[in-house]
């Protein structure tokens, strides 16, 4: 049995019961098997053992009261992945679906996310399966407050800094923040995603739909090809879809579809981005209102269509993980798809992701396409250390630099190890490399 398969048989014996972390182990250790086998070194010093376990893993409890005076309680996360190149880096996803697999599997990939954007930050990641949907704002901060004061033990700016995810916007990194510093009597960049009036970055809330825009953008450069004229479709709508929609209008690109958990709306005239922005980030509400406002345009619930049922020549899945199977992948090659890159982390399905590239997609997975968002953190961090704030004109051409980066540090490794267009393959290992090396330097800890 060779190096590579003994360690996805290790792995799938001991998280039988998380698929996610499995799909995400796989993925990556598949790719690896070109570097891996070429040198002995990576198993002689045990360093695939140690890359898909966790450095540390935190749980606990987060009790609370809400608005009726009851006690509640919630499972807090937070997995300090690997930290051979910096302090662990990565989100804290507040959703009823996250457990511990889902955690590991997020910040396994973050390692390599990171690792890609070529700055020093390890991988983590947290959450808890708390909801702030339809909580009012004083649930929210007492939740908030309560998960900050175990949190805050064990993270800081030179040990971990988490940032949001999904359910974590600038309220609850607010709430959080505020814990923080009442706990610690600091003020330290050890959140990023803060307030632009107390430490935030420019250009930070739309880092990631841009950072998704410009890699696709480079590759479209690179074949002599532009936005101009493409038919977009985009699932999800929060701030990863609001903001890759915006830039694609920027560059003379049409986006016709948008999802939430209720179904999905297709304007085949172009998104109003204006409409989507008052339903999701005023009014909190749902995509059904944008029918009703825009005549032409349709609203499928769910369970009755897939948004990748729409016709497009680009395919950007920003919602969530797993949201584009096999079927949807067949659907998008019939309907003339020519790109597809994960906004989101992991949405499309390692049968899909195969499928498309068998059949010519060029197909960018999230650890590179959606690194800008983990990036201008990074560069928030970075101000936060000298007490600086950059212009967004600054911020934005420096994420501007890390994706078309990201996207030739790809290309390239795909082609040097004979399979020219293989993004996955790049991506794998030209993260791993950096991450490998820098764990080879340090010894075995």
């Amino acid at each position: 049995m060779s190096y590579v398969d003994r360690i996805i048989a290790d792995v799938e014996k001991k998280n039988a019961d998380q698929p996610e972390f499995l799909q995400a182990v796989k993925e990556v250790l598949e790719s690896l098997r070109v570097v891996v086998d070429r040198d002995n070194v990576y198993e002689e010093v045990g360093l695939l053992e140690r890359l898909v376990e966790p450095e540390r893993i935190i749980q606990f409890r987060v009790p609370w009261i809400d608005d009726q005076n009851r006690v509640r309680v919630n499972r807090g996360f937070r997995v300090q992945f690997n930290s051979a190149i910096g302090p662990y880096k990565g989100g804290l996803r507040f959703h009823p679906s996250v457990n511990l697999g889902i955690i590991k599997f997020l910040g396994f990939e973050q390692i390599f996310k990171n690792s890609l954007t070529g700055l020093p930050i390890g991988g983590g990641k947290g959450g808890t399966d708390f909801d702030p949907k339809g909580k009012s704002d004083n649930e929210v901060m007492r939740f908030c407050q309560s998960f900050m004061t175990e949190l805050a033990r064990h993270i800081g700016p030179d040990t971990d800094v988490p940032a949001g995810d999904i359910g974590v916007g600038g309220r609850e990194i607010g709430f959080l923040y505020g814990q923080y510093r009442r706990l610690t009597g600091e003020f330290t960049g050890v959140l990023t995603g803060k307030g632009l009036t107390w430490g935030g970055s420019l250009a930070r809330t739309e880092a990631t739909g841009y950072g998704l825009v410009y890699l696709v953008e480079e590759y479209l450069n690179s074949i002599g090809d532009s936005f101009k004229g493409k038919k977009v479709a985009v699932s999800g709508s929060g701030n990863v879809a609001i903001f890759a929609t915006q830039k694609v209008h920027e560059l003379g690109g049409k986006v016709v579809t948008m999802t939430d958990s209720n179904g999905y709306i297709h304007h085949s005239a172009g998104i109003n981005l204006d409409t989507i922005k008052e339903i999701k980030l005023v009014k909190r509400g749902r995509l059904s209102e944008y029918a009703t406002i825009h005549g032409d345009a349709v609203h499928t619930d769910a369970g009755s269509g897939k948004v990748w049922d729409a016709p497009c020549d680009i395919a950007l899945p920003c919602a969530t993980q797993n949201e584009l199977d096999l079927a949807d992948a067949k659907t998008l090659v019939q309907n003339g798809c020519k790109i597809v890159g994960e906004g989101a982390n992991m949405p499309t399905t390692l049968e899909a992701s195969l499928f498309l590239q068998e059949n010519g997609i060029a197909f960018f997975p999230g650890k590179a396409a959606n690194a800008g968002g983990v990036g201008t953190s990074a560069l928030e961090m970075s101000q936060n250390s000298e007490r600086l704030s950059w212009s967004f004109e600054e911020v934005d051409a420096m994420l501007k630099r890390i994706m078309t980066g990201i996207f030739h540090s790809i290309d390239d490794t795909s082609k040097e190890y004979g399979r020219a267009g293989d993004y996955i393959l790049g991506a794998n290992i030209a993260g791993f490399r950096k991450v490998a090396q820098a764990m080879l330097d340090q010894g075995i800890i």
